[in-house]
């Protein structure tokens, strides 16, 4: 199905930092978002605007336990794969993994056994 939009009407584009009332300029409008307290805002503003946003930070951690997990498994014999927390990580990477290959982009899937 096609895609109208009317002029001006493009997708918006607004970060959202949680020091949106610094005295540094912050950002004032209609509707502002605070996400929560931060120890060191600046850092946070600058880790997620030149290193990665918090989607990518999750995924990079999930990865890893992932493969952790993973790697117990086969190594260590304690029954992690009927642990209800394990089955429900494993399920959610699966589902995440099936929108990012919908969108084209690389997954971590959990191997079936």
């Amino acid at each position: 199905m096609p895609v109208f939009k009317l002029p001006l009407s493009g997708d918006v584009v607004q970060s959202i930092y949680p020091s949106f009332f610094s005295p540094a300029g912050g950002q004032f409008g209609l509707i502002n978002i605070t996400v929560g307290q931060s120890s060191a805002p600046e850092v946070e503003k600058d880790v997620l605007s030149d290193v990665a946003g918090y989607g990518k930070q999750i995924g990079r951690v999930a990865d890893a336990l992932l493969a952790v997990i993973e790697h117990l498994e086969v190594h260590d014999g304690r029954g992690l794969e009927q642990d209800k927390a394990i089955i429900a990580f494993k399920e959610l990477m699966h589902s995440v993994a099936a929108v990012k290959e919908r969108h084209g982009r690389t997954a971590s899937r959990p191997k079936r056994r």
